[in-house]
């Protein structure tokens, strides 16, 4: 187990030897004396803590909501800087879902979490409860991340799938950091406008230009742990300027950039998830930046007056 030290904070991280036999899930192993009021950052990936032990963490939310143990959030948990999380003595298995795969995976569309943070109890019933024995029960981390997975591949054998034209639209989203005109989407996959929103919001749990702000944020967001600076950032992010990022990231986090630079919950996934795929450095043309009124890439920089999607 590794050792990860960000200011204060100081946890035991560990990672699987081997990936997950199922496309979209990666996860990691934490263990945490003293977990002090961590800021959950918004990620582009339904989350399942699964923990175990003597310990146990709590989650602040919104409205003064609290919830302990196990639990499961859709996408972009933590918007507006609203969730904190502390404990003592925690131990868990974190896993990141694809929304692509979380329905089967989960019983449940990411929708019906609507990016609150729901008990796994509440989801899965007893099976929630047997899950966190047999994780403190197995003698090693390795065996720990075999069982989870062993889990996760049974319940997304047995899942509905999404639609396939709804997970190209995720990938393609995915795969282009977050610059991906989503008004091209339906077309490029033969689908209305309208239709590939309905399925794409009521299966992966936000629509699709949330999605595509969510993991643009989410590149520039770790750029910015990395220790770039925000006018490098928000050129080669696809941002209009360093005003257009430091609007996003407030809304998203409810800190400045330079706040989020230093959050232990970014600057982790080095070590936690260090093959991270929606995170990796990604250049663009200095052309590729989202208008600050509509958030359409392609429309602000080097475009006729009128020609922007935002302009009628």
């Amino acid at each position: 187990m590794r050792t990860f030290v960000r200011g204060a904070a100081t946890w035991g991280v560990e990672c699987p030897q081997r990936p997950s036999r199922v496309a979209g899930v990666t996860m990691a192993g934490f263990r945490v004396s003293d977990l002090e009021a961590l800021r959950i950052v918004p990620h582009p990936a339904v989350t399942l803590l699964l923990e175990f032990g003597a310990g146990s963490s709590v989650l602040d939310c919104p409205a003064g909501r609290q919830q302990w143990g196990s639990v499961v959030a859709g996408p972009g948990l933590g918007s507006g800087g609203a969730v904190r999380a502390w404990g003592k003595n925690v131990e868990c298995v974190q896993v990141r879902l694809s929304p692509v795969i979380a329905r089967a995976i989960l019983g449940a569309s990411p929708a019906d979490l609507d990016g609150a943070v729901v008990s796994l109890e509440d989801l899965w019933g007893r099976e929630a409860s047997r899950i966190r024995e047999q994780l403190g029960d197995v003698p090693s981390w390795q065996d720990r991340f075999v069982l989870t997975d062993t889990l996760l591949a049974r319940r997304h054998e047995a899942g509905p799938p999404v639609d396939p034209e709804v997970a190209w639209a995720w990938h393609r989203i995915v795969a282009s950091r977050g610059l991906t005109r989503v008004d091209g989407l339906a077309a490029e996959v033969g689908w209305s406008r309208k239709r590939l929103w309905s399925r794409f919001r009521s299966q992966l749990g936000l629509p699709p230009k949330r999605a595509v702000k969510l993991v643009r944020f989410d590149n520039a967001a770790h750029r910015l742990v990395a220790g770039e600076g925000t006018a490098q950032v928000a050129a080669d992010t696809g941002y209009a300027d360093q005003s257009h990022l430091h609007r996003d990231v407030m809304a998203f986090t409810g800190a400045t950039p330079a706040t989020v630079a230093g959050e232990p919950f970014l600057a982790v996934d080095d070590i936690a998830w260090p093959t991270r795929g929606t995170t990796t450095m990604h250049h663009v043309s200095s052309g590729s930046v989202a208008c600050r009124r509509c958030d359409d890439y392609r429309c602000e920089r080097r475009r006729p007056p009128g020609s922007c999607s935002c302009a009628s």
